[in-house]
């Protein structure tokens, strides 16, 4: 049997058959230079600013994602007849889901306003992307099967659900992996008796988890709570992103407006920059390499603000962060003096005094039904005499204490100003429990 073998420090091997046609096409498409470009960017963005094993790439979480796919179409197979151009299509999107990423994950994203998906599509449906004439040579349908997969359209709705859900390969996937990689131990869960218990209601083409898989879920969607509240939600992590967006933001704004920007000639980064539409090659072109490339030449910049944000991102001189837990009404006047404090100190507010809000996280969401898709939504079955396929929040308490939700609200500020910024803070903190003991004081 001829095979390719990647050691993975999460799944330890991952085994990819070549001696046939759906393996053949597997190895091709990981070699293609689109896939082989997310090698450069990093799988948590600027998670290594707070964790700093967190290296990895979305090359090595996409090849787990993969692995994953593969583990439970063949437990899947074993019970359901799946048809072979399907698993290939399947397979095919699990590992190519992210291909269609910005630099630093999402914080390309949240700048230019793009979401990878998109791009992603169009990798896929192109016939100018290696990944795309592949996919056209292995069938004629292939990649728009993959491409309906990816963009959850996808008939069978079940093997859709396997690469884009609440419980799916990807989630699988990344849990395990930043939790590993960060060194956080919140992002550990059952995987084994998770894939044991998947299975296909062919009634309501959909996924869900046997009666004996209803715990490891549950574990799952709390680890999948803690990793958001522990990781992806961290302060320091938040601010790295904040310092990056805020100097982006001002290399593009200084080119509208006419000021001079160094940037590298006759590339994709300066069309980025000049905020012409990018081409699908243009786009694949720029990686984490020409971000951190820019930033480290804008810290010669004539400019004070892009200088100055340019060698906080390098140097690691992050913002600070306030986590607004004060009444909603009292926000708006907090907020108001403290961005004056930032502006009396010098600083221009609109690069040096950010909000931060859970909503700009991507996905982070820990569980919910209400509203949901239900495609999107995780299955379960209840019982064992009389079996029944219900949505988990109705079957779990775990499940529905999760779907209260997180609110985050943070202010993130330079350093400099730490001292004022806290005082503002504190003496409506002082003010607020001062009023509430008098409060208590008048129910006595």
């Amino acid at each position: 049997m001829s095979e390719r073998i990647y050691r993975d420090p999460v799944h330890n091997i991952i085994r990819l058959r070549t001696d046939t046609y759906e393996g053949e096409l597997m190895v091709r498409l990981i070699d293609a230079p689109e896939f082989q470009r997310l090698r450069r960017i990093k799988q948590l963005g600027l998670g290594l600013y707070t964790y700093q094993g967190a290296e990895h790439s979305r090359f090595t979480h996409s090849l787990g994602a993969f692995h994953l796919m593969t583990r439970v179409l063949d437990r899947l197979g074993e019970k359901y007849d799946i048809d072979m151009n399907d698993r290939a299509a399947a397979l095919a999107a699990a590992l190519l889901h992210d291909v269609g990423h910005g630099s630093f994950s999402h914080v390309m994203e949240k700048v230019l306003g793009f979401h990878h998906e998109t791009w992603t599509v169009q990798v896929v449906l192109s016939k100018e992307t290696e990944i795309g004439r592949l996919l056209h040579s292995h069938s004629l349908e292939l990649p728009a099967k993959v491409a309906a997969i990816i963009e959850g359209t996808f008939q069978p709705a079940a093997l859709a659900q396997l690469v884009s859900s609440q419980l799916d390969v990807d989630r699988m996937d990344y849990l395990l992996r930043d939790s590993l990689m960060t060194g956080a131990k919140y992002g550990i869960y059952d995987l084994e008796w998770i894939i044991n218990a998947l299975a296909i209601d062919e009634e309501g083409d959909r996924i869900y988890v046997a009666a004996r898989g209803l715990y490891a879920v549950e574990e799952y969607l709390q680890a999948r709570y803690y990793m958001f509240r522990q990781v992806y939600f961290h302060r320091t992590l938040r601010s790295a992103e904040a310092v990056l967006r805020s100097t982006l933001r001002r290399a593009l704004n200084l080119l509208e407006s006419g000021e001079s920007v160094w940037y590298a000639a006759d590339t994709a980064f300066e069309k980025v920059l000049r905020k012409e539409i990018l081409t699908i090659s243009d786009h694949l072109e720029v990686d984490d390499s020409d971000v951190l490339f820019h930033v480290k030449q804008w810290q010669r910049s004539e400019d004070p603000i892009l200088n100055d944000l340019s060698r906080r991102f390098t140097g690691r001189r992050l913002f600070k962060a306030i986590d607004l837990d004060m009444p909603p009404s009292e926000q708006a006047d907090f907020l108001s003096a403290a961005r004056e404090c930032v502006a009396g100190a010098g600083f221009d507010p609109e690069y040096y005094f950010i909000e931060d809000r859970a909503s700009d996280v991507p996905y982070y969401n820990y569980y919910t039904a209400e509203g949901a898709e239900p495609k999107t939504r995780i299955y379960v079955e209840d019982g064992y005499a009389r079996p029944e396929i219900r949505e988990i929040s109705e079957v779990s308490d775990v499940v529905r204490g999760l779907q209260r939700g997180y609110e985050l609200h943070r202010v993130c500020f330079p350093a400099e100003v730490r001292s004022e910024v806290y005082a503002l803070y504190h003496s409506r903190s002082a003010k607020d429990s001062s009023a509430a003991n008098r409060a208590h004081a008048v129910g006595d």
